[in-house]
């Protein structure tokens, strides 16, 4: 399955050429540590703009997985993921060997409809997410101008400067030769010719003046370092106006591609203003930037009231009845706020396991979970790498065997290289800590979705005696005599750790017995690895989404999009014409969620049916055929 996704970003005016670098990647600790509630989608997203140094001019496209990883699975370091796409049958073998609901503790529905099968995401634009700031309003792509001022530089700053001229100009901006000038030849010697050129310069390459001179008979622009190399750090002021914020806001859309890839790609393109940004539209693929504005303050993590998504699920087998008693429930009972199925990875081995082995100190498990041999299909690499490793054990002879050294494989064993095989937790370290942390939290989620299936199953949708719900930021039991002021949707379970309690009935104590099998101890969940003590959260078991309409459309043809993204009415695109009675059916559906839920959930609770890539894989390997 494919994704569009459309985001807000906020990036910084830098200071110096250090600036550049810890913005992007305060960008990509801030997407890590963001436990996001999208799955793949059509999402928009504000950034603060960092310059930076040109790059190639051009983005490939790339086929992304049936449900991203929301989860952030992508750091400092650009752990790269060991899935490889291919044709629905590959693929479909690949994922006989994946996960399903049942083995992460998804198990109970609460609504009372007969269930019916739908095809998630067939294509990208199935499936649209529009963030909802703290404002409340939703974020939409509708506007590709540029905030003007009057010191704006013109658009033919762009291609007034010769490739040549570019390359030049890089080298004595960032010191790469002996040169102390570059001298530009104007050719059309005209004052405004020459103030473009001036313009040119100081506006791509900060940190560089410009003055003309006469050369035998012919004007140049010889550009300089004015103060040496303290010049980067201090770019003249009037490189970027007093009357602007320092902050350059817009929307990102996205299509099919993940938040991290954009953000690393932009990186290597921004030269901070806006008119600078909206020229990279003319040659990036698979994602546009627009509603520019300058703000005095920058995005930060949390300032996010959630997600409004509209879905389309093709090729419905449901009835009008059916599909009219579903969307009811969801709208009024809701959802069982289940942690999805990206939050457990796709390959043969979970991520929750590696994360109980964390936590049981494990260490030669942990290794061993990572790097051994696995069922389903791989990167040829990969299979090597892993057979390498069962026969040998050395870890500097199995990285020679890995041409991408960036995924997770490749960083533990890099460690392993370095620390030796009697010092794993040195090893593992080496993998960027966010990455890290993922594992365990995967486990605290495992154990959460096994505990709110045995709470449904166990006492229903009403509050019992025992149960938990919040009081500001701290949990309370319910008492006898206060069971009637509350409803399933105030109820909150923990997720395990040192500083949260667990309910007083028959689901606290079967914390303490998932845990105890797990060779876990719930009264000390603190680890001699202080990254790796679970302090625990709260989690509501219910969730109701807001917004909640639908609709169902016939069609005749299955590739061609159901309704316009924002793009599509940017570009004056005319709405999809819909059969009256066509071959097939589809559930358009829009919602709106808080941050921290899956959507994935939510449409699980619609159809009542496995919502894991095995499962829609299946479907869609079934479907294509």
């Amino acid at each position: 399955m494919e994704a569009v996704e459309m985001t807000s970003v906020s990036l910084k005016r830098p200071h110096s050429e250090d600036d550049v670098a810890t913005n992007v990647d305060e960008i990509k600790r801030q997407k890590i540590s963001e436990e996001s509630s999208k799955i793949g989608h059509n999402f928009e997203q504000s950034i603060d703009t960092v310059p930076e140094q040109p790059a190639k001019p051009l983005v490939e496209d790339k086929k992304e997985d049936i449900i991203l990883n929301e989860e952030g699975e992508e750091e400092d370091d650009e752990l790269e993921e060991s899935d490889e796409d291919g044709d629905p049958e590959s693929f479909a073998d690949m994922m006989k060997h994946g996960l399903t609901e049942l083995d992460v503790g998804i198990t109970k529905f609460v609504s009372a409809h007969k269930g019916f099968s739908g095809i998630l995401k067939e294509r990208y634009s199935d499936f649209v997410v529009h963030e909802i700031g703290k404002d409340g309003r939703t974020s939409h792509l509708d506007d590709f101008s540029v905030p003007v001022d009057d010191e704006e530089p013109s658009e033919e700053i762009f291609t007034v400067l010769s490739n040549e001229d570019k390359q030049h100009l890089e080298e004595l901006q960032l010191f790469k030769n002996k040169e102390t000038s570059v001298a530009i030849e104007v050719i059309e010697d005209t004052k405004e010719k020459r103030t473009i050129i001036h313009q040119a310069v100081k506006s791509l390459f900060p940190g560089l003046e410009t003055k003309t001179e006469d050369r035998d008979g012919k004007k140049y622009i010889i550009a300089y370092h004015a103060a040496g190399k303290k010049a980067l750090a201090n770019p003249r002021k009037h490189s970027w106006p007093k009357s602007r914020g320092s902050y350059c806001h817009f929307v990102l859309y996205k299509e099919n591609k993940d938040t991290m890839d954009a953000i690393n790609v932009l990186s290597k393109f921004l030269r901070i203003t806006a008119q600078r940004l909206a020229h990279l539209n003319k040659c990036l693929m698979n994602f546009k930037l627009g509603n520019f504005s300058y703000k005095k303050h920058p995005l930060k993590l949390g300032e996010l009231q959630g997600n409004h998504f509209t879905v389309v699920l093709r090729n419905i087998t449901g009835t009008d009845d059916q599909v009219q008693q579903a969307m009811h429930s969801l709208r009024e009972i809701g959802f069982i706020n289940y942690y999805g199925m990206q939050r457990f990875g796709t390959t043969a081995v979970p991520t929750y396991q590696v994360g109980r082995a964390i936590l049981q100190n494990n260490w030669n498990e942990v290794m061993d979970l990572i790097l051994k041999p696995r069922p389903g299909a791989e990167k040829g690499y990969l299979v090597k790498c892993r057979e390498e490793w069962a026969k040998t054990k050395d870890p500097a002879a199995v990285l020679k065997k890995l041409p991408v050294k960036r995924c997770v494989e490749g960083q533990l064993l890099r460690g392993l290289s370095k620390y030796g095989l009697k010092n794993i937790v040195s090893a593992f370290g080496i993998i960027p800590r966010n990455n890290r942390l993922l594992y365990i939290h995967s486990y605290q989620s495992y154990v959460w979705n096994n505990m709110v299936s045995k709470r449904i199953e166990e006492y229903g949708l009403k509050t019992v005696p025992g149960d938990l719900v919040l009081k500001g930021a701290t949990a309370v039991h319910i008492e006898e005599a206060d069971v009637d002021n509350y409803s399933i949707h105030d109820i909150v379970m923990p997720l395990p750790g040192f500083d949260v309690i667990y309910p007083k009935h028959k689901i606290g104590e079967a914390y303490k017995e998932m845990l105890a099998a797990d060779n876990l101890d719930i009264n000390n969940m603190r680890h001699k690895i202080r990254d790796y003590s679970l302090s625990g959260a709260y989690r509501k078991i219910i969730i109701r989404p807001q917004n909640v309409s639908w609709e169902v459309v016939a069609y005749d043809d299955p590739r061609i999009p159901l309704f316009n993204t924002d793009l599509d009415k940017l570009e004056g695109k005319p709405p999809p014409i819909l059969a009256t009675e066509g071959k097939f059916k589809a559930l358009k559906m829009e919602f709106s969620l808080p941050p921290s839920t899956y959507a994935t959930m939510a449409i699980r609770e619609v159809l009542k049916m496995d919502t894991s890539i095995k499962n829609q894989t299946q479907l869609n390997t079934i479907w294509l055929r």
